[in-house]
């Protein structure tokens, strides 16, 4: 869905920082680090001590680091297997960050038990369905689709807690947490599906005449 924006994004309000960053000779693999970085501090720092606005504003200024890293290595022809595994792996750890963020949250300041199991989840079916799709291709078949991919996960997980901060109605949080426990588990289902379709068809080979 936000891929529509993603052009947008990458191609004029991030574009400075893109012919910044390459004129002072800073590799598209130490921006995806930093932003990581920044993405885990925010979350693990200032979510479990009940600070969810902060948390959120810090998380957003490194977030579009994942925009800015994929156009610097486009524009220095510096794309690389390394640099694509070294994404996807630190993504996995950005969002480890922000849900692990919520579940500290709800184990503090938030206290609840029902939304701190809900961000576990979604914790781990973030992660399954990442993993669903990496393991289908690594095995040659293509497991993308699915209700939501990664950017929307997180823009609603942000957006949602940072507009229930300000306002101060928490529920924005829970109905987000709700909805992305759904939509991940969909997406791993449909996932799974595919490539066990894709799989008996490659297992039964070629039909016989």
């Amino acid at each position: 869905m936000l891929e529509r924006f993603k052009g947008f994004w990458q191609g004029v309000v991030l574009m400075p920082f893109v012919r910044l960053f390459l004129r002072l000779g800073i590799s598209p693999d130490a921006v995806t680090l930093v932003g990581t970085l920044g993405v885990a501090a925010g979350a693990l720092i200032f979510f479990p001590q009940g600070m969810l606005l902060t948390g959120v504003l810090f998380i957003t200024a490194f977030v579009f680091s994942d925009l800015v890293d994929g156009q610097m290595a486009r524009l220095s022809g510096r794309t690389s297997k390394f640099g694509a595994f070294w994404d996807s792996t630190l993504d996995r750890i950005g969002d480890g960050a922000v849900f692990g963020g919520l579940v500290l949250y709800f184990a503090g300041p938030g206290d609840n038990y029902l939304y701190l199991c809900l961000s576990l989840y979604c914790v781990v079916m973030g992660a399954v369905t990442s993993y669903a799709r990496a393991r289908a291709e690594s095995l040659g078949m293509d497991a993308r689709g699915g209700v939501a991919e990664r950017a929307d996960r997180l823009v609603l997980i942000l957006v949602a807690t940072g507009l229930g901060a300000i306002f101060g109605l928490e529920w924005f949080t829970y109905v987000a947490l709700w909805i992305l426990a759904v939509a991940n588990t969909a997406t791993v289902v449909f996932r799974i599906r595919k490539v066990h379709r894709q799989a008996v068809a490659a297992d039964a080979g070629p039909a016989t005449v």
